[in-house]
């Protein structure tokens, strides 16, 4: 049986730009506000307009130059300092009504409230109490949000992102039963959460071009293409999630290996994977010197210093490894869910919950004897790194000119640390 909860998904909307008319004394709903830094002169990146611009076609996210000639419009430099108290005193509301334990902060203008447990206490149903708390953000703070209501944090989500934009009073409730009729319909796949356009185009490759088709694909092909996250896939597809948000407040102790690396240039989709794939190496050599495998990988991005803002998140794996390839192949698959099209300066790489290399579990979808050969490749790999060098052997990409690996490797010195 699947989980009914009565989860509520709350974002603020046009959150930065909201912010910067509050503090103005002016409606965002009829103002044209743009959020951006004003040094970067046509080319900066529109961090956040007013739901006024939007209406016009002005996107968030884009480049100011895109803007067309005809519209008028104000342009301020972000204030993270702002949005940060803002967001602080808007999650205050959150606790007013719900414990912390009930509480998932998804990003700076997003939450995720689990009310199961308290609609008797209000006398009131999940629609009533999502319009109740949306009204309180608003007549304490003049933000206005818009809620998603689902019986598990992803169709939540997905309401919200989807159909709660546009509705009158800015809520959308979807149960088991809009699966078929609204979560199907879906397209194409980047619309949903949880897929990215990289994601996107592998499942295109496939004959997926809709969440009804990957819905009904066999899903043990999806888990051979895409390891534990083919099954999360079709899970999602099919309007299931198995996680609680209570989950997101377990934090496990245990031993990991983590790489940072702070960039010298602003890095976007186009070549931070280089980066991403060379701290990827440097931390499965690290996983293969000391005998051990992974069973979570996490990946952190941070953005520019105008931005000061970033995700990080994590992936459980079913089975741990070592091996660099499946490793990066589950970073990217982060990388693609929650990257924001925006300037990139920090990655971080890490593996935990760490296991001993003897006690490795069997993978019925893998090829146990393809996995051998390419552990020793790596292995042999860091063998003749250790003795000659690590610049001793390179990838090829690492001659790119967005690789920092040959430097990174000067400076750090011929032997893993």
């Amino acid at each position: 049986m699947y989980p009914k909860r009565n989860i509520l998904c709350i974002d603020l909307k046009s959150f930065f730009a909201s912010c910067e008319c509050v503090e103005r004394g002016l409606d965002p709903f009829n103002y044209p506000l743009i959020v951006a830094n004003k040094k970067q002169g046509s080319g900066a990146i529109t961090l956040a307009v007013t739901p006024y611009l939007k209406k016009k076609g002005v996107k968030s996210r884009g480049r100011i130059f895109e803007i067309p000639k005809n519209i008028q419009y104000e342009m301020v430099n972000p204030r993270m300092s702002l949005y940060i108290a803002k967001s602080k005193e808007v999650i205050s509301i959150y606790l007013d009504f719900v414990s912390e334990e009930d509480l998932h902060i998804y990003s700076i203008d997003e939450c995720f409230l689990d009310v199961t447990n308290y609609l008797k206490m209000y006398k009131m149903n999940d629609y009533e109490l999502a319009k109740e708390i949306m009204n309180t953000v608003y007549r304490k703070t003049h933000l206005t949000a818009t809620c998603g209501i689902g019986p598990n944090m992803l169709l939540a989500k997905i309401s919200m992102d989807i159909e709660a934009k546009h509705t009158k009073d800015n809520i959308a409730k979807w149960t088991y039963d809009d699966v078929e009729t609204k979560l199907w319909l879906i397209s194409p796949l980047s619309e949903m959460w949880g897929i990215g356009k990289n994601m996107e185009r592998n499942l295109n490759k496939m004959g997926i071009y809709s969440v009804r088709d990957l819905a009904k694909y066999d899903v043990l092909k999806l888990k051979d293409q895409f390891g534990i996250m083919g099954q999360e896939l079709w899970n999602h597809a099919n309007g299931i999630d198995l996680s609680i948000i209570k989950d997101y407040k377990k934090i496990a102790k245990s031993e990991s290996y983590s790489h940072s690396q702070v960039l010298f240039k602003d890095y976007n989709e186009n070549n931070i994977k280089i980066i991403i794939s060379e701290m990827v190496d440097v931390c499965t050599a690290r996983l293969r010197e000391n005998n051990k495998m992974t069973k979570c990988i996490g990946l952190g991005i941070g953005y520019s210093k105008e931005i000061d803002n970033g995700f990080y998140h994590t992936m459980k794996l079913d089975v741990a490894t070592d091996n660099s390839s499946e490793i990066l192949k589950y970073c990217l698959i982060i990388f693609d869910k929650f990257y924001g099209y925006l300037p990139i300066r920090k990655v971080t790489v890490t593996c935990a919950a760490l296991e001993k290399k003897e006690s490795k579990q069997l993978n019925l979808f893998e090829n146990e004897e393809e996995n051998k050969n390419t552990s020793n490749i790596g292995k042999t790999i860091d063998e003749i790194k250790t003795k000659y060098g690590k610049n001793s052997l390179i990838k090829a990409t690492s001659l790119l000119k967005d690789s920092t690996a040959i430097e990174r490797n000067k400076k750090i010195g011929g032997h893993f640390e």
